[in-house]
């Protein structure tokens, strides 16, 4: 018996059932292969080696440059023992709220999240220009404007004008670090309820 392909190069299937199943269609003359369904820990385990070693995906998302798995969950069994513990369904796998700016995908820098959580965690550096984030400057009123999206409502709540820039951000950094206790409070992981408000209680708010 052959040995199975590598996936992405790195990953090691080495699953004692079947992760996919197709099914043969015929389409304007033609049969092909079509995906019915897919394991949800192989799915999230493939996904996660696409993110790292996938060159074309990259292109598309290049924030993944630079990433990559663990040694342990380059094999697929020990990646789904961790993901059989978690809390994970209708969640997606995140590297960087339990420590900011980690690249690599392991065991203890993992944590599921919802979608909620990915948004409100989510940075934007690269659209919100040159001020700091939480603030734009509103031309009309010749001040800075103080905004920071609710995830409960999903709306963008004014937070006031301010003449300075670092006025504005404190106020955008008080919401956000109320809005990340009460998102905490709802969290059924504990790392990821803690690694919310320690990282909206270390913003940089000057007196």
């Amino acid at each position: 018996m052959e040995p199975k392909k590598l996936v992405y190069g790195v990953g090691i299937n080495d699953a004692d059932y079947v992760v996919e199943k197709k099914e043969t269609i015929e389409e304007n003359g033609k049969r092909k292969q079509r995906l019915v369904w897919r394991c949800p820990f192989y799915q999230t385990w493939k996904s996660m080696l696409e993110r790292c070693y996938s060159a074309k995906y990259q292109k598309r998302q290049p924030t993944y440059k630079g990433c990559s798995v663990s040694e342990e969950w380059k094999t697929f069994s020990n990646f789904r023992a961790w993901m059989e513990t978690q809390d994970w369904e209708g969640k997606q796998l995140d590297k960087d709220l339990l420590f900011e700016g980690n690249k690599v995908y392991s065991a203890n820098t993992c944590a599921f999240v919802t979608r909620m959580v990915n948004m409100f965690t989510t940075d934007s550096g690269a659209t919100r220009g040159e001020w700091m984030i939480g603030i734009y400057w509103n031309k009309v009123a010749s001040k800075f404007q103080s905004q920071c999206r609710n995830p409960f409502t999903k709306k963008r709540e004014r937070l006031g004008l301010f003449t300075s820039e670092q006025e504005a951000h404190n106020a955008w950094a008080k919401r956000k670090l109320e809005l990340a206790h009460e998102l905490a409070a709802i969290q059924t992981d504990p790392r990821v309820a803690k690694a919310l408000i320690d990282r909206y209680s270390k913003q940089n708010i000057a007196l």
